[in-house]
């Protein structure tokens, strides 16, 4: 019964995850796999296209260069939404900043429609670039908004919701890029104007649901509106005692303004927080992860799948992730952040030793092929469990109200030029390292669970007041008092 009423009292923020999740980390996951099942029609369309236009087909290595662009422009516009989120989230608001951002998406989803009637490949690259600058700023924006209104006992849970909506947008991506619905020669602009469909409902039910109590009482100094919020977003009125504990927030904060990026690389009260945000952001990307589905293909080939059917296996390892993002979500807020980051570091690096391997001797075993389709499945649940939705929480925990949006544009700054680097030299690592390729990528692994193991603070169950000066007093080995407060009057927060 008590349980039941929990449920009851919870569905105003379940349905905000849901809200900011389908216009958020959704649309990220799907745009990332949906681009994968019409490669070579759109490159067909590439060639019919310059050949309409000047009566020659465009050579093999330029409709290539062409494709390129569109797949890497995709992270080059995530890379300009991050730098677009942390001014969004402090002069629009959270929830407002998302309902904003999908006018990319529209705007996109126009061009993706009408690209093959306008004979336009043109109109596909901007459209892809306008969906990276939608996805950046909602990667960074949907993860602050949901730490900043679930409660502290929930915050870890609510934030995992990121990662599950992320593997939720590659399976469903898979699945609408089978040939059977829109992967097909003559459906591919519906299929990349399908993002418009989850923009719509964000646009329907977002807006009808409470924007951040923290950024309406520390940032707005708006008391009335905040209580307001909270007790929608808890079900029940009594909501004094976390008020008070958001007021102490807003006392700590007080007689400063909102953090710019480079702020936080020159003050010495965060120092721990940024390294660790640079060094567990950088290690998501490069553990080789999104390399791996590369590898996927071929070897699913050699263990015999049938090539007709290796589309249904690659929509199992995007199973594998969405199935590690819910059980990470259940019990994160019982084992902790640092066990599960340690935990997914150490069970990829076993896993990538092994595949490795298996690589080396496919051609000497008959089983070896299965052993490393075997491996792929592993590495894929390692990286759920752990490094997929864990880290995309630090920004929010680690740095407090002044200094979360200039974070979140480091981080996203940080995991889309990683992003773009490693798509970029990915195939010279293929071709230079041939079987050992996953060897720099395990190195990164072994690094990321070190660090966690010995320098990252444990956040479950505390609130960001005692994560502030849980982190003060580690910056600062000498003192055992965090920040002093400053005055009893309330300065706003809202200057980026």
């Amino acid at each position: 019964m008590r349980r039941l009423q929990r449920l009851i009292q919870g569905r105003v923020l379940f349905l905000t995850v849901c809200a900011a999740g389908i216009g958020g980390t959704f649309q990220f996951g799907y745009n990332l796999s949906i681009i994968n099942a019409p490669t070579l029609h759109i490159q067909e369309f590439t060639n019919e296209t310059w050949w309409a236009r000047t009566g020659w087909p465009l050579p093999d290595h330029l409709v290539l260069l062409v494709w390129s662009l569109i797949v890497s422009l995709y992270p080059l516009g995530g890379l300009f939404g991050a730098l677009l989120a942390g001014p969004f989230a402090i002069k629009l608001g959270r929830k407002k900043s998302l309902l904003v951002n999908n006018i990319f998406v529209v705007a996109a989803a126009t061009l993706f429609g009408f690209s093959r009637t306008a004979g336009s490949f043109e109109m596909i690259m901007l459209g892809r670039l306008l969906m990276g600058i939608s996805a950046g700023v909602s990667m960074n924006i949907q993860p602050m908004y949901l730490g900043e209104s679930a409660p502290k006992e929930q915050r870890g849970t609510v934030a995992m919701t990121s990662a599950i909506f992320t593997a939720l947008g590659i399976v469903m991506g898979q699945v609408v890029g089978l040939r059977e619905l829109l992967g097909g020669p003559q459906a591919w602009p519906l299929l990349l104007a399908s993002c418009l469909v989850p923009g719509v409902l964000q646009l329907a039910s977002l807006p009808l649901l409470p924007e951040s109590p923290r950024y309406l009482l520390i940032d707005r100094g708006d008391s009335a509106t905040c209580l307001a919020a909270l007790q929608r977003l808890r079900g029940t009125t009594e909501v004094m005692v976390e008020l008070a504990e958001l007021e102490e927030e807003r006392t700590a904060c007080q007689g400063g303004r909102a953090r710019r990026p480079w702020e936080l690389f020159q003050d010495g009260a965060l120092r721990r927080q940024v390294i660790s945000l640079v060094v567990l952001g950088s290690a998501m990307e490069l553990c080789g992860n999104d390399s791996i589905y590369a590898y996927a293909s071929s070897v699913f080939l050699e263990a015999g799948i049938p090539q007709e059917k290796v589309q249904y296996a690659i929509v199992g390892t995007g199973c594998c992730e969405l199935l590690t993002a819910f059980i990470s979500c259940v019990v994160i807020e019982r084992v902790g952040r640092r066990v599960l980051l340690m935990g997914g570091y150490c069970l990829m690096t076993c896993w990538g030793s092994v595949f490795t391997v298996a690589l080396c001797l496919q051609s000497s075993f008959p089983w070896m092929p299965y052993l490393a389709m075997s491996c792929i499945f592993a590495f894929i649940l390692s990286f759920g469990i752990g490094p997929a939705g864990v880290t995309g929480i630090l920004a929010t925990e680690l740095f407090d109200q002044k200094a979360r949006p200039a974070a979140y544009m480091v981080c996203g700054a940080i995991m889309w030029t990683m992003l773009f680097l490693v798509g970029l030299g990915f195939p010279f690592l293929m071709e230079g390292l041939s079987h050992f390729l996953y060897v720099p990528f395990l190195g990164v692994c072994v690094c990321g669970a070190i660090y966690t193991a010995f320098f990252l603070p444990e956040t479950k169950g505390k609130t960001f007041l005692e994560i502030s000066e849980e982190l003060h007093r580690l910056n600062f080995p000498g003192q055992s008092q965090g920040p002093a407060w400053k005055g009893p009057e309330v300065i706003r927060s809202t200057e980026l």
